[in-house]
């Protein structure tokens, strides 16, 4: 007996987007909405100055947000967190050069709430004739690596002034099998420190009142043990002259660095 023959779900009528009739679209456009149609992978694309975003059946089950209707086709009123998480790196790929980041927590919808998966990312420029038109972005789920020691997770206390990027952090850091605790200041820091023992002090830079560097110096002085981890999104200039040893993440960083960070640590914590 034949099997069925497989059922070709009718093209999108691209005339009633803000794209317009396909027969009118640049032989790039055509191309990479034909392989994004046609691919399992999770795909997203921003096209042309107004940013329309066009995507496939797999992007909007990986995202699964209610509103998510492939193929898309429109502007829509908040840019997906694929694009607003790292604006700075897509003026690069803008520019014409393409990237790629590794187990970058974006939020996606899960039993009716917002979680944080881990996805590698691949940003391509789409080109129509010499310049770049639009940005294809491949998301892929990241698998987290466990720790180098599994029976020994790092303490960290994390200080983050910023809500979303502390959350963010912490939920990594956690998926990682650390203990971890936050707080948004340094302030709020000193108490904690003073009462608990931690392995490590991961602090961002620049916060409101004491400065992450002020805050690190000052855990020292009761805490000479204490491992130290700067993250910056303005250089390594105030901390590149330290004092005293300290770890360092240029913002923004991935999953990797930040795990190859703390496996430097940890092998400096527990060597003899």
């Amino acid at each position: 007996m034949n099997s069925p023959a497989a059922v070709t779900p009718p093209a999108p009528d691209w005339s009633t987007t803000a794209l317009g009739d396909a027969a009118g679209w640049p032989p790039g456009l055509r191309l990479t909405v034909d392989i994004m149609l046609n691919s399992p992978q999770a795909m997203l694309l921003m096209w042309g100055a107004e940013q329309i975003m066009v995507y496939n059946q797999a992007y909007a089950e990986l995202i699964s947000l209610p509103s998510l209707r492939a193929p898309g086709g429109h502007v829509p009123s908040m840019q997906p967190a694929a694009w607003s998480w790292n604006s700075a790196a897509l003026a690069e790929v803008r520019a014409g050069r393409s990237l790629s980041y590794r187990g970058r927590p974006l939020p996606v919808w899960r039993n009716g709430r917002v979680e944080q998966q881990p996805l590698d990312l691949y940003y391509t420029p789409i080109r129509n004739g010499g310049e770049v038109a639009g940005i294809l972005c491949t998301l892929v789920p990241a698998a987290m690596a466990p720790l180098a020691d599994s029976n020994a997770p790092l303490r960290l206390l994390v200080v983050e002034d910023n809500t979303d990027a502390r959350y963010l952090v912490c939920e990594t850091l956690r998926a990682l099998g650390h203990e971890v605790q936050a707080v948004a200041s340094g302030e709020d820091a000193l108490p904690l420190l003073a009462a608990q023992s931690f392995d490590v002090l991961f602090t961002d830079v620049s916060l409101p009142g004491m400065s992450g560097v002020d805050l690190a110096r000052r855990a020292r002085q009761d805490a000479p043990q204490l491992a130290l981890l700067f993250a910056s999104g303005y250089g390594d200039e105030l901390t590149r002259r330290l004092d005293f040893p300290a770890h360092s993440l240029q913002k923004p960083y991935d999953i990797e660095q930040l795990q190859a960070a703390l496996q430097q640590i940890a092998s400096g914590l527990r060597s003899p």
